[in-house]
């Protein structure tokens, strides 16, 4: 089962990235891959496993200020924000059923506060996730059916991959 105070930070830090709209036709370009960064790694605290890295990748900053990754679970493949404050992964109820993902409304559960009350959701545990190679097992998650309006890629996975930097517009992603 997921930390509730884990979660209550995911959705307290997700619910101010949902009052930037954004901007359509942004972060859809492959990513690029280059030599190893040279950054120092982020502590590992999401209890995932990381089974296999690809380098380094190259994420470019969107017009609007974020960084957009298409990540894959199983054979699918969703467009996700990258949420370095983000303790896991977010789904939308969208991006979940594309993944192959579904539940019942007698699955939700209140997961966190919001704003607006209580934030219901789906805990999940989704077997890998993978972007451009860099691939975490076993990674925490939950889906979130109804108020996220862009799924989030949170430490849950990042936290499997190594480095994650931020230089010059662009989101360095793990390395070899």
């Amino acid at each position: 089962m997921l930390n509730r105070t884990i979660v209550i930070a995911l959705l307290v830090f997700g619910a101010a990235l949902l009052l930037v709209p954004r901007a359509e036709g942004d972060g859809n370009a492959a990513p690029a891959r280059d030599a190893p960064a040279d950054a120092a790694a982020p502590k590992d605290t999401s209890g995932a496993a990381r089974t296999a890295g690809a380098g380094k990748t190259v994420l470019p900053r969107a017009a609007d200020g974020h960084y957009y990754a298409d990540v894959r679970v199983g054979s699918r493949t969703a467009n996700m924000l990258v949420d370095t404050g983000a303790s896991i992964v977010a789904l939308t109820g969208d991006d979940a059923r594309a993944l192959g993902l579904s539940w019942r409304s007698a699955d939700l559960q209140v997961i966190g506060q919001g704003a607006g009350g209580n934030v219901l959701g789906v805990p999940a545990v989704l077997p890998e996730v993978e972007v451009d190679g860099h691939r975490v097992r076993n990674v925490q998650a939950a889906i979130i059916p109804d108020g996220l309006h862009v799924s989030l890629l949170g430490q849950s996975f990042l936290g499997g991959i190594g480095r994650v930097e931020i230089e010059n517009g662009r989101m360095v992603l793990g390395s070899s």
